[in-house]
Order: structure tokens, then sequence, then C-alpha cells
């Protein structure tokens, strides 16, 4: 037979079974059978004409040949390993620097972001959450999804869903509580979000459900600590509607109550000019619409 007509597939597998003298630690690296791999190996001895390894019922040995050929082809396929590997790294990649406020990347970001790298595998993310502040959207950033009160100017903004908050608490709170004629008169101790410290207010006005005076509080500075606290049934807080469905989907957070504070703040997604032309952007703009918006 020609040399020719060797098998390229054949002697990688003929160098891993050499290397490891185990057809069955080969299968597994290869993810085949040990049947494949002795299948192979057997065929590439039928080609060359030569017997490769001594087999026995308790081991796998290289021959004096099978040593000698594995010495000789063992850097060949090393090098053209390395050279695919160069040819691989050089593809053109493209980055996106995006800010995401904490909560929504926990909750409803992440956990879905496996669905744009899958179809955009050749763009690196960098997702920032370290800042739980509103109105914010730095040059840094090629693209943001945060809270405003509304759309920034001088950048370009697309509308996600408003904010809005609905007591919760763990099970074991939500069964003591008490609620006579619209005022609650068990122990109703309030987990506060330091950003929005006249929230429970608000809600008591949209509400028309009355809290007990003098209730002690638990001011926290991110909506994760707060989610948190109240799953631990530390108290009642005022939780995203959209970003804690997969609490309330678990038991492990329940609505307290029926009625939302819609507040005055909306997610958006945000971009400046430049930013909103690059592909990758806008590729992410597509994708966050039609996977996060909410029509009213």
């Amino acid at each position: 037979m020609s040399k020719n007509t060797i098998s390229l597939r054949g002697i990688r597998t003929f160098c891993i079974a050499a290397r490891y003298e185990s057809f069955r630690d080969a299968a597994e690296r290869m993810f085949v059978t040990a049947s494949a791999v002795s299948h192979q190996i057997k065929n590439l001895e039928d080609e060359l004409g030569l017997r490769l390894f001594e087999r026995n019922a308790r081991n796998l040995k290289l021959t004096d040949t099978g040593k000698a050929l594995f010495d000789e082809v063992s850097p060949l396929i090393d090098e053209l390993d390395e050279t695919v590997a160069r040819y691989q790294k050089s593809r053109p990649r493209s980055r996106l620097n995006i800010s995401v406020q904490p909560f929504f990347a926990s909750e409803r970001f992440v956990p879905k972001l496996p669905e744009f790298t899958k179809a955009n595998p050749d763009i690196d993310i960098k997702i920032d959450t370290s800042d739980e502040a509103s109105e914010k959207h730095a040059g840094s950033w090629d693209a943001s999804i945060r809270v405003f009160k509304s759309p920034p100017a001088g950048l370009i903004s697309h509308r996600l869903f408003p904010l809005r908050l609905l007591p919760a608490g763990s099970p074991e709170f939500r069964k003591k509580l008490k609620v006579k004629k619209n005022r609650i008169e068990s122990e109703f101790p309030l987990i506060v979000h330091e950003g929005r410290g006249n929230a429970w207010k608000k809600w008591q006005r949209v509400s028309g459900i009355t809290l007990p005076e003098n209730s002690s509080s638990v001011r926290l500075a991110s909506m994760i600590a707060v989610v948190r606290a109240a799953e631990k049934g530390l108290g009642a807080a005022l939780v995203p509607m959209e970003l804690a469905q997969g609490w309330f989907d678990s038991g492990s957070l329940v609505p307290l109550f029926d009625t939302p504070l819609v507040t005055n703040e909306t997610y958006y997604f945000i971009s400046d000019e430049k930013s909103a032309e690059m592909d990758n952007v806008r590729l992410l703009r597509e994708w966050v619409l039609k996977t996060f918006a909410i029509d009213d």
C-alpha cells in the first residue's frame, strides 16, 4: 500500500495509545471506545505491514519498531497541533464591555447569557456588576443595562421594563402575617434598600395597607442582600417583581401582598452613538431587547 494512504487519524491514535500504553486510557482521552482504538491501531498495522504493540491479557507494550515509530512521529503530531492552534487563536475576535446592575445580572442576564455566547462565539464579553447606583453610564463601557428615571440625554436608550417592587418574605414569615381592616397587626420588620429609603412609605400610600408604627428595620446596600435577608426570614422586603420571579417559582420567597409599587424608574439598554454602531453592540442590543424587553 502506498505511504500516501496512511491514515493521519490512525497515526494520531497510535501516538496517544503509545504514550499511555493503554487502549482504554487512549479511548477516554479521545472520547471513543477502547475497541474503536484497537480497531484503528490494527488498521494502521495492516497499512504499515508492521506490528506496533505486544498485546497480552494484562498489559500493552510497544514493540521495538513501535517505539522507533513513536519517537519519530510524535514530535511531528505535536508540531501539527501547535500549528493548527496558532491559526485558531489568530481568528479575529471582538470585545464587549458592558455594565449591568448586580441583581439584574445575577437573576436574568447571566443565566440567559449562554444563548448569546453560543450564537456569537467570537465575541468576548466583560461584565461589570460592581456598581449598584442608578442613573449612570460611564464612557468606558460599550453598553449598559441600568435603571434610569427617564432616557438619559445624549445617549441611545432602549426601554426594557419598569421597576416594580412587590412586598415579599419567606413562607414562614407569610404564615405569621396578620392583617385586619387593611392594617398589619403582626410584627413586620422592614428590610430597606439604601438606595430607596422611602419605598415602604410610598408603597403604604399606593396599597392602602397601614404598616405597624415603630417597625424595626434593617438597611442594606444591595438588592441581592435585601432579597437574601428576606429569604432568611429577617423581615419583609420590596423586591423587583420581574427579577425575583425565580425566587417566587422556587418557593423560597412568597408575595405578602398583591399590590406592587410601580416606581418612576425603568431598566434601559444604553450606549453612546459611537458604540451603538458597533456590530457586537448591535448584536447584543437585538438579543437583549428580544430576551428581556416587556411590552406594557
